[in-house]
Order: structure tokens, then sequence, then C-alpha cells
């Protein structure tokens, strides 16, 4: 295999799975959380309601802007150091977030929510890790089960949310914080355990590499970004205007609004045990075009009607288009760089992904706001189109990588 160096034993790709796998649960809880109490706790802090929800904003936008920093650090002392720093960063964010609740200092949570989309954008590389600890046709297996980990994270997150609201004496939410660190001081300790990855050793000796241009000139580079990209941008336009649509707009209680966001998340997750599989059997542009097909029909399901079934079937096609457009643009993509190029090629990826993330969810309460639900759906088919089209283009062309 062109640049690929051993991952050591049987046993170790193992290791390094499971331990992803609950370093991405943990990553999980901390983002459940702060996304469910961010606009909660934004309102108690705030007298103007517009900004409310800027401390979420504030992390997504985060999220993008270390993108690049995070591979730049990553390729200097290793996956491994690099994220148990960014665990360190979480630590610090739910610290400083569960002070500012004892100060009721808005600013100040904001600025920690700021400092956890450090975090976020290094848990974005765990599925690298993944696909870095196994052979290459085992890649896409890797990285569907290291996602299986949110599923976790959306059990526990509420639970924390629930358990450590009254911990702390006249600071609500303040011990769900404190124990969010907690577990981010284990996740950092995780990390120090993780074992070698393909690409770590004697990567520079064996291949030259390619300019930066040449990679992102790939046709198919560029529809395995243009699939991640529009996987989350389009997943968090259509999330992130379901609550107001359905709560605001069409009368549902929260807890009719929260259980269809918790069926989503499911959908996002629960296929990774089998997406992966059928990544294997199908490939990965066949499951992409799947991923695509879902999420169009999602936005078709949303546009017939307002019932609470039509949200429903919409918000579970969501996330089960997500997923299959996701890990198959993922996979797709670590088959168009050789090892030495990864992390280039990565920050490329990871920056476009979750720019245009950040984006959607600011876009969306401005198109609700002024267009409504219906423009909401329709806004992502061009863009689904596009994948649709940058598939068949592709469909021939063999990667630089080979799946084996």
């Amino acid at each position: 295999m062109c640049g690929d160096s051993s991952v050591g034993s049987h046993r170790m790709p193992f290791r390094n799975i499971s331990i992803l796998l609950v370093c991405q649960l943990i990553s999980a809880t901390g983002s459940i959380v702060l996304v469910t109490l961010g606009g909660i706790i934004g309102s108690e802090l705030t007298t103007i309601p517009a900004i409310a929800t800027l401390p979420v904003s504030l992390m997504i936008v985060s999220v993008a802007a270390t993108a690049i920093p995070a591979t730049i650090l990553m390729r200097r002392i290793g996956r491994k150091y690099g994220s148990a720093l960014a665990s360190l960063s979480a630590i610090a964010s739910m610290l400083l977030a569960s002070y500012a609740l004892h100060l009721r200092s808005f600013a100040g949570f904001a600025a920690a929510a700021a400092i956890f989309g450090i975090n976020m954008a290094f848990t974005q590389q765990y599925r690298y890790a993944a696909a870095e600890s196994v052979p290459p046709k085992y890649a896409a297996r890797a990285i569907s089960f290291v996602l299986l980990g949110a599923i976790g994270g959306a059990i526990v997150g509420p639970v924390l949310v629930d358990v450590g609201h009254f911990i702390i004496d006249g600071v609500p939410y303040a011990g769900t914080l404190v124990a969010c660190a907690v577990l981010y001081v284990g996740q950092a300790v995780l990390f120090l355990f993780l074992g070698p990855l393909r690409g770590e050793e004697q990567v520079a000796g064996r291949r030259e590499s390619r300019t930066l241009r040449t990679i992102v000139a790939q046709p198919v580079f560029l529809v395995a970004v243009l699939g991640g990209t529009v996987a989350y941008g389009v997943m968090s336009l259509i999330m992130t205007a379901t609550p107001i649509s359905m709560h605001m707009n069409d009368g549902f209680t929260l807890t009719e609004t929260a259980n269809v966001i918790r069926w989503h998340v499911l959908g996002m997750y629960v296929p990774s045990l089998v997406s992966g599989f059928l990544i294997d059997w199908q490939g990965p542009s066949r499951i992409m075009a799947a991923g695509a097909t879902g999420l169009t029909v999602a936005s078709v399901i949303g546009l017939s009607g307002h019932s609470l079934m039509h949200y429903w079937w919409a918000l579970v096609l969501l996330g089960v288009g997500w997923n299959f457009l996701y890990v198959g643009a993922t996979t797709l993509l670590t088959r168009t760089y050789f090892m030495s190029e990864r992390f280039r090629a990565q920050a490329v990826n990871e920056f476009s992904v979750f720019g245009v993330t950040a984006a959607a969810s600011l876009l969306a309460g401005t198109s609700m706001h002024f267009f409504g639900w219906d423009v909401a759906l329709l806004m992502p088919l061009p863009l689904l189109a596009m994948i649709f089209i940058g598939i068949f283009i592709v469909r021939r062309v063999s990667p630089v990588v080979p799946a084996s």
C-alpha cells in the first residue's frame, strides 16, 4: 500500500477503536449538554433575547476557525497528544462556563462556549484516527463504529442535565458543567493510551508529497469534500430551523419538539451499525448517493405538511441521509491522498465542512424569520442536485489509494 505503515498487532486497532469510541461518547455528551443548555442559560443571563443563542453560534464558528489549526497541531505532535491537549481545552471551557454561571456573566459563558468549539474541531478528527488505525479496506467500518459513540452521548448528556441541575446550590446547571469537566479529564488520559496509526512512521521517506493544489484538483477529492459539506450544512440548516418551525410557528409542545430532535439524533448515528459494512459492499459513492436521496426525501416530506408525523419522518430521514452521505464522503476522502499528505487534505475538508455548517446554523434563524419553513427546505435542493451530478461524473474515476 502506497505510503502506509503498519499499525501494529491485530489487537492494536481494537484498542484504538475502543478508545476513540469512548472519547467520541464523552465529546458528544459535552456538546449535547452545551447545545441543550446554551439557549436556556443565554436567555437567563442576558436581557437581549436576540442574542440568547449567541454562545451556541460562537461554539460552531469556533469549530470552523479551529479546523485548520487543529490539523497543523496534530501534524506536528501527533493525534494522540493533539487530542489530549484539546481535551484540556474542554476542561477549561466547562469550568469557565460553570464560573460564569456563578457570576451570572453572559460574556463569560459565551467565551466558554467558544473555547469548547476548539475541542469539537478535534473531535471531528477522531474519524480520521479511526481510519488510520486499521488497514484501508476497513476504514469505512472503523469510521462508522467510532461515530456510534454519539449515541451514548445522546443518552448521557440529557441525564447529566437533569441530575446536575441542582447539585451546586444557588447555581443551576453548574454541577452539570463540572461533571462534564470530569469526563474530559478521563478523555485526556484515555488519549495517552492511543496506539500507533498508519502514516506516523516511515512515510516521509517513502513518497514525496504532492502540492495541495494537485490534491484539491482531483475530481474525486472535490466530490468527497462536497459530500461532507452538503451533509453537515443541510443537516444543520434543517435541524436548527425545526424547533422554530415546530414550537414557535406551529404550536407543538417543547416535549413533542424535543422528541422529534431526539429521533433525529438517533437517525444520525444508529445507521453507523451498518453504514460501514454497506460501504464495503457497495462502495462509498453509492452510499453517498443513498444519503443524498435521504436528504432530498426529507425535504420533500417536510414540504408536504406540518403535522407531527411530517416533522418526525423528515427529521429521521435527515439523520439517516446525513449518516450515509457523511460516512461515505469521509471514506472516499481517505482514498484521495497518501498518508504523507493527509493533514493538508483533511484541513481543507474540515474547514469547508464546518465553515458551511457555521453559516448554515446562523442562516437557519434568519431564513425562518424572513422566509419560513418551506424556503428552508427548498434551499438544500440545488446543493443535493450537485452531489448527484458529482457522483455521476466520478463514478468510474479510480482514487489514488485503493481500498485494499
